[in-house]
């Protein structure tokens, strides 16, 4: 049979991303702890296209990724994927994007209640010859209490969900795990949000709040400083997005930072 694909292509043109998109795949993300965490994967893997190409072979990319439902996956796997990629398609460059829901055990800070609390994240890597990138994401939401509320308020002040947007890459010193990362997040909110809260833990998350007010920039700026203070992060893009209580609108702030060049 023909390979139509292997054809020649005569209009010029190289395509720098071509592959297979939300691909849902069962996966094991390596734990902090040991083991591993059972996902529900959604793939984005592609490689860059040569203008002689006329198409990429789509069912060598399955080829490739159905092999990893069934082994932990971290930062190294990422580069192998990568690397099979490139070779299964005669490819240069390729990139990958894993988008998933990673849980993590709360504890009440009260009554001491077990909860696990469901946090999106994803994993994103690219390699161009020899040169390959990795970094992390997540998304944490916090609690936040508005300072000028309870500044110019006789009682009260009012309270938002802040989510926490953060990717990251790692330096030399070495790799930091989604737990850590997201530790290193919800600290720098007025207080954390639990799944599970009774009556004297809501006491407490309602005054812990209360007690330590922020802005959106606030927060911004927390964890920025955090970030900096991590010798495992040398790159990092932070977006903190407050869902205001009392505006139909959200209020959000940004900032990039690649700590070689401060």
């Amino acid at each position: 049979m023909q390979d139509v694909q292997n054809l020649p292509d005569l209009r010029g043109i190289d395509i720098q991303k071509v592959g297979v998109k939300d691909v849902h795949l069962p996966l094991q993300i390596a734990a902090k702890e040991g083991g591993w965490q059972s996902v529900l994967g959604i793939v984005s893997l592609s490689v860059a296209l040569p203008m002689q190409f006329k198409g990429a072979h789509m069912s060598r990319f399955m080829e490739v990724l159905l092999p990893w439902s069934r082994k932990p996956i971290s930062n190294v796997e990422i580069l192998a994927i990568l690397r099979e990629t490139c070779d299964a398609l005669a490819a240069q460059r390729a990139d990958i994007s894993i988008r998933f829901k990673y849980f993590v055990s709360k504890t009440a800070p009260v009554s001491g209640k077990e909860s696990v609390l469901d946090y999106n994240c994803e994993f994103t890597g690219a390699l161009d010859g020899k040169r390959h990138s990795f970094s992390m994401g997540v998304e944490v939401p916090v609690t936040s209490c508005c300072p000028c509320s309870k500044e110019i308020s006789d009682y009260g002040a009012h309270n938002q969900r802040t989510m926490i947007r953060a990717k990251v890459k790692f330096s030399s010193a070495g790799f930091l795990w989604l737990e850590e990362l997201i530790q290193l997040l919800e600290a720098e909110g007025s207080c954390e949000i639990y799944p599970l809260l009774k009556r004297r833990d809501e006491k407490y998350v309602t005054e812990a709040a209360y007690g330590n007010p922020k802005f959106v920039e606030d927060i911004l700026r927390d964890v920025v400083i955090a970030l900096r203070n991590e010798p495992r992060v040398r790159w990092f893009e932070v977006e903190c997005e407050s869902m205001e209580s009392i505006h139909n609108h959200s209020a959000f702030a940004c900032h990039v930072e690649d700590k070689r060049m401060v």
